[in-house]
């Protein structure tokens, strides 16, 4: 009989090797597909190649989703300020979907049996990667090894080493995701909720000390420059930032939020590009929205937000919601300034083509151009009318 064929959804950490070897040995022909959305540097991938092969994988592909990523994701997380509990740039969640989707599309192409993934019972991502391939996938074979048999780490490092894999699969204090959209940090003081994470725990460091201006250019609500400079490449624009910002250890956060499985779970992250980005973005758009595009920009965005998280991208909804995001995003167009300094940064000013608060009707606090006093007194007695009748009726009321 021929061998059924497996694509193992393969990062090169300990599950996934356990995962290539272990069904390799069983007897399964072995595909092993690192997605990669922009957290891979080319000496991690090479690396990835060449233990694929050692652990018993018959071929081996990197696929590249970054610019899908960007195209589909990441685009309309700025242009809804996306941030989970106001705090957290949906680094991780998001990559995952992308991830997940890109290796149900290879398992079709190659005419797969079975997809396998490293994930755990206890988290987000056996929801993504199992939610995704159900429905990119339907009818392929989900396997997860590590999850079915609640593997310990060092069951699975026997394992390999049993076999003839050797390799440095010692648990750090703490565990890094790194990506496009920022790194994410789990473990050590992060399991203490009294705690925060001390500098060590950061992969980088603050080595300037500042004050720095910062340009960044948008286009209707994309990034296009840096400093002036413009980019076509909004993959190379995000690099741009997260190398300035990062020199200021700008974007550092602990998170805490509600998993899909419902627990609480508290993560650690710096993402200097993203914050900057958005908040840079969120600037702009307070000069060049209305009152009601803001407000249910807003309302939409954090549903954006939460379905990503909760691995519901492929929920129709989002082509709907994605939609409304780009609409609102025509008139954001012009550059911000932002001072950066250690570890923080502020909004300065804005040059904008669409700027409302330039207006020849009024300006704040200062001289009104298109209505008189007595109009301004009208309008704040029509205005009153519905307290002033509640009030009549319920003086008691009044505080």
């Amino acid at each position: 009989m021929a061998k059924k064929k497996v694509v193992v959804a393969f990062s090169g950490g300990l599950d996934t090797s356990y995962t290539v070897m272990k069904l390799a040995q069983d007897g399964y022909e072995v595909y092993a597909a690192c997605a990669n959305t922009g957290g891979f540097s080319p000496e991690q991938l090479k690396t990835n190649e060449e233990n694929a092969y050692k652990l018993g994988a018959v071929k081996y592909v990197t696929l590249d989703v970054t610019q899908e990523y960007y195209e589909k994701s990441l685009k309309y997380m700025v242009y809804g300020n996306v941030l989970r509990n106001n705090c957290y740039p949906i680094s991780v969640s998001s990559e995952r979907i992308f991830q997940a989707i890109a290796i149900a599309r290879y398992a079709n192409e190659v005419g797969a049996d079975a997809i396998a993934h490293g994930s755990t019972g206890a988290g987000n991502d056996q929801i993504r990667f199992d939610m995704t391939f159900l429905v990119m996938a339907p009818g392929v074979e989900i396997i997860t090894l590590t999850r079915d048999g609640n593997l310990s780490r060092q069951e699975e490092i026997d394992y390999l080493n049993e076999h003839g894999f050797f390799a440095d699969f010692t648990k750090l204090k703490y565990s890094y995701n790194v990506g496009i959209w920022g790194t994410s940090i789990c473990g050590g003081e992060i399991l203490d909720s009294t705690q925060g994470l001390p500098e060590t725990a950061y992969l980088k460091h603050p080595t300037k000390e500042g004050p720095e201006t910062l340009k960044l250019g948008f286009e209707k609500g994309e990034l296009c420059s840096v400093n002036g400079k413009h980019y076509d490449d909004k993959i190379a624009a995000i690099q741009a930032v997260e190398e300035i910002g990062a020199a200021y250890g700008i974007g550092r956060d602990c998170h805490v939020g509600d998993t899909i499985i419902g627990i609480k779970g508290r993560v650690g992250f710096e993402a200097a590009a993203p914050m900057l980005i958005i908040g840079a973005h969120r600037f702009l758009e307070k000069y060049t929205l209305s009152k009601w595009q803001q407000y249910w920009k807003d309302q939409v965005a954090n549903w954006y937000g939460m379905f990503l998280h909760e691995s519901q991208y492929l929920e129709p909804v989002m082509a709907d919601i994605e939609a409304m995001l780009a609409s609102s995003q025509r008139n954001v167009t012009g550059v911000v300034e932002l001072e950066l300094r250690p570890l923080c940064f502020q909004t300065v000013g804005v040059d904008s083509p669409n700027d409302l608060v330039k207006n020849k009707l009024g300006e704040y606090g200062e001289t009104a151009k298109a209505w008189s006093s007595e109009d301004a007194k009208g309008f704040i007695k029509v205005t009153s009318t519905a307290l002033r009748a509640y009030y009549l009726a319920h003086p008691d009321e009044r505080k």
